[in-house]
């Protein structure tokens, strides 16, 4: 089978202040703000992306910040845990420096072999940090953090759901994916099995649904290479009975959605073109962006937004 789907594009998720949000995850997680834009079917919200240098597919955590949104619910039917993959040797730095700034971090934690550790952001985010020497990927980092303990991107996803047999079969038959293992009601799967394709999906038979609001994850993205490529997956998909939206310019790629059968929003989303087309590689993320048809109401889209300023420095 002709490989169209190759992993994780970006993951995205629902946030409470603007202000805050910026302050977490480019301060003491130290990622790059490399896009700094509007939620385009909400304009008045921000979108903002975290990312490496360039914002790399397989790097993107990206927000919908809604000043003063109550605090969601993880539970079934949802993207529970973003994980992020370090260094194999990064988990002490990380869990001194989470310490540092308030942060109630998990003991360390084994799975399928691996250690890692799990915390919420400040409005109940769920993220890990995967020690592993897997990852090649240089990472990114303002000064404030070592780059050898960088994030390096994301190493995988939970989806957390009822029951995994008609989910598998979407990974496996139509978007390929193919098992790697299973350790007790947590099933992996992988296109290459590498940081940054890898989803587990953790059955949950009695667990409570999620409640989407601040603090969970509205969707997450699967990368293709091309629009060529998106309008194969989008037939295979709907001739399969999947229902599968048009094509959506996001800017800074192209993006088709549908729910999987658990109830987690899937989106397929191209490689190209990237985050540079609209800024200089070394001023990614400092202006508010807009899309060409929002232009024209520039001056009333900002006067709506909160001012935000970024400062990750305040986090050495």
């Amino acid at each position: 089978m002709k490989t169209l789907v190759t992993g994780i594009h970006h993951i995205t998720a629902i946030a409470g202040n603007p202000q805050a949000n910026i302050d977490f995850y480019t301060g003491v997680l130290g990622l790059r703000l490399v896009k700094k834009t509007i939620n385009f079917d909400a304009p008045d919200v921000y979108h903002f992306y975290f990312g490496d240098e360039l914002g790399q597919p397989g790097t993107i955590f990206t927000t919908f910040p809604f000043t003063g949104a109550r605090r969601g619910r993880k539970g079934v039917g949802e993207l529970t845990y973003t994980a992020f993959s370090i260094g194999k040797d990064s988990l002490e730095f990380w869990r001194e420096r989470l310490k540092k700034f308030g942060v109630a971090i998990s003991d360390t934690l084994t799975r399928f072999g691996v250690e890692l550790i799990r915390f919420e952001d400040h409005d109940g985010m769920g993220i890990e940090l995967v020690a592993n020497d897997e990852d090649s990927r240089p990472g990114w980092t303002y000064g404030q953090i070592p780059l050898e303990h960088s994030l390096k991107g994301f190493y995988g996803a939970t989806l957390n759901l009822r029951a995994k047999e008609l989910t598998e079969k979407l990974l496996v038959n139509h978007m390929n994916y193919h098992s790697i293992s299973e350790e007790g009601n947590r099933f992996r799967y992988g296109t290459e099995g590498k940081p940054g394709d890898i989803v587990d999906i953790l059955v949950d038979k009695e667990g409570p649904h999620g409640m989407q609001s601040a603090g969970t994850v509205h969707h997450i993205a699967f990368r293709t290479e091309n629009a060529a490529s998106q309008l194969e997956v989008q037939q295979i998909l709907l001739e399969n009975g999947y229902h599968v939206t048009e094509v959506k310019d996001r800017n800074y790629f192209t993006s088709i959605y549908f729910r999987e059968p658990g109830g987690v929003l899937f989106e397929i989303a191209t490689d190209e073109p990237g985050f540079a087309i609209d800024e200089d590689e070394a001023h990614l993320g400092e202006l508010v962006k807009l899309p060409e048809w929002a232009e024209p109401s520039r001056e009333k889209i900002e006067k709506s937004l909160t001012p935000v300023t970024l400062d990750p420095m305040k986090y050495e």
